[in-house]
């Protein structure tokens, strides 16, 4: 049998050892050493390296084979493997970084058949190459998937045909909506990402870069982590990503699935926007409208959910409902005594054609403490700049328009998201005591009888006002696009 050592940079990885030719052999045998390096090869004293899979990042991939099961079951171990050149702050974001993968795939892998299952995590301690040394490896071992990923399934057969690809952002979308239901923003889609199996069944692959999420705006800071050409602005620029970062980047993966071609290609930087539609001719014209507003560049353009967007392509759709893995069978491994050689997977199978996509109210909305904390600051902002303008400009036409002004540019930095969460609070606050006690500011109150308690008292009443009407207005906003 042939064991592969998996320490970084071994001259002669390749080890075989005639006497583990038998599975009664590989059960008992005791731990064997790489020969060039001395690196222990039985993995956790389990695990049989076979073959190196791929590297890149911070890791290696190999193909293994757990020897405590009957079948003696295929698995992926992968090793933590950071670059030498890594600062020790960059080391200890990119160990637990490799570490959020294992966690993620255990509470993920685990409840969904498309989200390939954690096996075992564990560091591994050995002898290092230079005398009276030791050496720390971090081991992930997962589910493998036999099969091929999308970035290989275009290499071999070119541009995929439009059903195809639309299945395949249909059920990546699943995916997704399950990923982002239980916390989750990928971060990381691209079709290299994407893996189809023999019986052409999806898996989402590469949860290193995921982003877990917390508060109720379902949103979280970028580290930086994404693939060029596949990301959207708000994740390169190291801003909050949205689950809608992800559809931006599956809307990417279909282009290219579509055109075969590179996602460089497909963009115009010099117009800055996307051209991928003179690349090919769609049937289904509902299709490449869902795609453009997934690739919309700012967030709040797109689709605000993975849901969202599969109710636009498929209207009847119901909700995506996370189905248990069914236990019998490992997801996408061979069958005992089959070939451990991949083969190409069998096309997606193609939905039954839906009806023409009916078009529905779309207004990106917020979280309802995020709709109404906006609208209590506009109206106490509001009140405040009233006050400020009239003191310096007078009750004119001037004095109104640039309060109008001002009022309007404060809803448009709060729409594109400029000035969020404890801004507001800051902002009001900062003007609230310029308001009250700063010379000519003051003496408009005055002016129009109003003391210091009661400028306060006025401006949190025209807050409370603008709650009311915002909370109305979503009401009939959500009455009005579900008859829709």
């Amino acid at each position: 049998m042939q064991l592969y050592c998996t320490r970084p940079n071994c001259a002669k990885p390749v080890n075989h050892f005639p006497s583990l030719s038998s599975a009664a052999a590989l059960k008992t045998a005791q731990q064997k050493y790489c020969t060039t390096c001395g690196m222990p090869l039985i993995l956790s004293g389990r695990y049989l390296p076979e073959k190196l899979l791929g590297q890149g990042g911070f890791g290696a991939a190999f193909y293994a084979r757990d020897r405590f099961t009957p079948t003696q079951r295929p698995c992926v171990v992968k090793l933590f493997q950071p670059s030498s050149q890594l600062s020790p702050q960059q080391l200890q974001i990119a160990q637990g970084l490799f570490e959020r993968e294992a966690a993620v795939l255990e509470q993920l892998g685990n409840q969904h058949p498309q989200i390939p299952d954690l096996y075992a995590f564990f560091p591994l301690v050995v002898p290092g190459q230079q005398p009276n040394t030791t050496t720390e490896f971090f081991y992930l071992v997962q589910e493998f998937i036999n099969g091929e990923d999308l970035e290989q399934r275009v290499e071999r057969d070119g541009a995929l045909p439009e059903a195809e690809v639309r299945a395949i952002v249909v059920n990546t979308l699943k995916i997704l909506d399950f990923v982002h239901q239980n916390g989750a923003i990928h971060r990381d889609i691209k079709p290299s990402n994407i893996m189809q199996s023999r019986d052409g069944r999806l898996y989402l692959l590469d949860f290193g870069a995921v982003k877990q999420v917390t508060g109720a705006t379902g949103m979280g800071k970028s580290t930086g982590i994404y693939t060029m050409g596949y990301a959207p602005q708000e994740l390169m620029s190291g801003g909050n990503v949205y689950p809608s970062s992800d559809l931006y980047s599956l809307a990417v993966t279909a282009a290219v699935l579509l055109t075969a071609k590179a996602p460089n290609e497909l963009y115009d930087s010099y117009a800055n926007r996307w051209q991928w539609r003179s690349h090919v001719q769609l049937q289904d014209r509902g299709f490449g409208a869902v795609l453009d507003k997934m690739l919309a560049a700012t967030p709040r353009e797109r689709f605000a959910s993975a849901e969202a967007a599969l109710q636009a392509l498929m209207p009847s759709l119901p909700r995506p409902v996370a189905q248990p893995v069914p236990p019998p069978v490992a997801k996408g491994s061979p069958t005992p005594g089959s070939s451990t050689q991949l083969q190409p997977p069998r096309p997606m199978p193609v939905p039954a054609p839906q009806p023409p996509m009916r078009q529905r109210a779309s207004l990106p909305m917020r979280s309802l403490p995020e709709f109404l904390g906006g609208a209590a600051f506009t109206g106490f902002e509001g009140s405040l700049l009233a006050v400020a303008t009239a003191s310096l400009l007078g009750t004119t036409l001037v004095g109104t328009g640039t309060w109008l002004l001002l009022v309007l540019a404060l809803i448009f930095l709060q729409v594109r998201r400029v000035i969020e969460g404890i801004d507001l609070a800051i902002i009001a606050g900062v003007t609230l005591p310029v308001v009250l006690f700063v010379g000519p500011l003051r003496q408009a109150a005055v002016a129009v009888g109003l003391s210091t308690v009661e400028v306060i008292v006025v401006a949190a009443m025209v807050a409370l006002g603008l709650v009311a009407i915002a909370t109305l207005f979503r009401l009939i906003y959500r009455i009005v696009s579900g008859m829709l």
